[in-house]
């Protein structure tokens, strides 16, 4: 078995019964030693897994709008998409910043660049900045489908992004998040039905000290961020985004 231990001997010995194991002097079947082996290997993995520490699972994804894209009628590799002329030329000055045979590098600019001229980007606004950056589709999708900060469906006119990253979710986002999605009669992804608003989950935004916190982004609020919110000052801010107004 290519061990000795003494004062024991091992060795492997072939008589009338089979393969042995002489042992002290004693003789045992090759079987019955494996089963006792493979009993003891059983035992000690179980006793460790027990030691184990448990950890819980991710929390479920409330929404599949991050990860999935299905054709509809206003979006599909059909919707009609293209840079503006004073867009294109911006294009031209993004590209010329990196290295020829490296424009891929520019994909996150000009998806940036696509979603600030049309609010959002189509599956089209993709193909386009492929065909742009000489890549296939597939490396565009990969890219705007990883950042939460790429729309790709239509959104309201004020998009509520909450976060709830760990220190947000301490703090008591997903209360936030359940006070928004009540007050507009929503859930996380959805839009209301008069196209005001749009209420996504989001990961870190950056201002951990002060969670928690959401973004909002659209024709009223262009990126400004609410901190330290309360379910009462959550519903202050969506009273003051129903009239029209930027809350302060």
């Amino acid at each position: 078995l290519g061990y000795c231990h003494p004062p024991i001997f091992l060795a492997c010995i072939r008589g009338s019964k089979g393969l042995g194991l002489t042992c002290g002097g004693n003789t045992r079947s090759m079987s019955s030693i494996v089963r006792r082996v493979v009993q003891s290997a059983v035992s000690q993995s179980s006793a460790a897994f027990n030691q184990l520490r448990c950890f819980s699972g991710t929390a479920a994804a409330r929404s599949d709008a991050i990860f999935m894209h299905h054709d509809t009628e206003d979006n599909n590799p059909d919707t009609p998409f293209d840079f503006t002329p004073k867009n294109h030329e911006r294009v031209k000055k993004i590209i010329a910043q990196y290295p020829k045979g490296r424009e891929q590098s520019a994909i996150m600019p000009l998806l940036w660049l696509a979603q600030y001229q049309n609010e959002w980007l189509p599956i089209s606004a993709m193909n386009k900045i492929a065909e742009i950056t000489g890549v296939t589709p597939m490396r565009v999708y990969e890219v705007a489908t990883f950042y939460t900060m790429y729309n790709r469906n239509k959104i309201g006119k004020n998009h509520i992004q909450v976060c709830c990253t760990t220190p947000c979710m301490v703090r008591g986002s997903y209360e936030i998040l359940d006070t928004i999605e009540k007050e507009l009669g929503i859930k996380c992804g959805e839009t209301t039905a008069d196209g005001l608003f749009t209420v996504t989950e989001v990961e870190c935004l950056g201002a951990c000290v002060n969670a928690p916190m959401v973004q909002i982004a659209g024709s009223v609020c262009r990126d400004a961020f609410y901190e330290n919110l309360t379910p009462d000052t959550t519903k202050k801010l969506l009273n003051t985004l129903k009239t029209g107004k930027i809350p302060k």
